[in-house]
């Protein structure tokens, strides 16, 4: 999975305790370049990996790493030349020396169609980006957008500038003071791969449910399953499961994300018609999650350290 939320590539190896995937786990012993990167490396000894302790064998790395739903890994670190496709008719791009997690020990929420992750965050560990894509028009079904990346001193997360949200055709009442990054490095908007759900502060995620509740002409159901806890969910028999929902705008810097209506509700029928946005409690930070990144080219132009978008039809390419 390629998270940006996280900075460090790693697929399993000499599993141990690990999650089932499709296919052989890497055989770093295959390769006649990798090899373990010391203890006393500088990425190991303070690039922000946390050192569970040094291998017998070659005095190689052994880090932990957690994620935001308290998966954890514990691996090797290696390095070695990895070869990338751009396109499929695009040329190999060679980065020679990546580090890479070799994992040993896994825990949590991994599925099974996973070998490991792909960290692309902004911090020491994750590789530099491989370049632009091919045709970014690509089976795109509306207009091309971009937006500034925000620097936060204090994170290695990409931020976005996030001025208001629109439900329907109601602005919810809060300025962009509500999402703004603060000088403590709080707050703010964050877009990760990595995560599912999208969440907004507390105060911002009850005026978002009233609006959806004045709007939708169901019922709400008060007796989600565990699998949905904590999101608003509307009562609907599959007969309904077409009924309208209000539309849900992302107002960013210098652009509209128009979500898809599959990119915010989601339905069973146990749990009828569901917005997928959460609360984020107590955090003052808003997360911008995977499943309403879904069919959308998304581009991270660190050169201009801008996000380009664009809704696409990602099954057709």
């Amino acid at each position: 999975m390629l998270d940006t939320g996280s900075d460090l590539v790693w697929t399993q190896c000499f599993c141990q305790v690990c999650f089932p995937q499709p296919f052989p786990e890497l055989d770093t012993s295959a390769s006649g370049t990798a090899r373990g990167v010391s203890c006393f490396d500088p990425l190991c000894a303070q690039g922000g990996l946390s050192l569970s302790g040094c291998a017998v064998s070659d005095n190689s790395c052994i880090y932990t790493d957690s994620y935001g739903d308290n998966s954890v890994t514990t691996a090797k670190l290696y390095e070695d030349t990895f070869t990338f496709q751009q396109a499929p008719n695009g040329k190999a791009v060679v980065v020679p020396n990546l580090r890479f997690g070799c994992s040993m020990f896994n825990t949590g929420m991994f599925g099974s169609n996973e070998s490991g992750i792909a960290g692309f965050g902004r911090g020491a560990p994750s590789p530099a980006f491989l370049g632009t894509p091919d045709n970014l028009q690509a089976q795109a079904t509306g207009r091309l957008q971009s937006t500034p990346l925000v620097r936060n001193p204090e994170s290695n997360h990409y931020y976005l500038s996030l001025k208001g949200i629109t439900v329907g055709k109601t602005r919810l009442p809060f300025d962009a003071s509500a999402f703004t990054l603060k000088g403590d490095g709080s707050g703010g908007t964050i877009i990760d791969s990595g995560l599912a759900l999208t969440s907004v502060p507390e105060a911002v995620y009850r005026s978002l449910v009233e609006e959806f509740e004045s709007q939708v002409p169901l019922p709400v159901n008060k007796n989600n399953t565990d699998e949905h806890e904590g999101l608003l969910c509307f009562t609907a028999s599959p007969k309904k499961k077409e009924t309208a929902m209000p539309k849900l705008i992302l107002h960013l810097e210098g652009a509209d994300w128009d979500l898809q209506r599959e990119n915010y509700v989601l339905y069973t029928e146990e749990d009828g018609l569901c917005v997928v946005i959460s609360s984020a409690g107590e955090d003052s930070r808003s997360l911008i999650g995977n499943f309403q990144q879904q069919n959308t080219h998304i581009v991270y132009d660190l050169e201009h350290n801008m996000l380009v978008f664009v809704p696409a039809r990602c099954d057709k390419l």
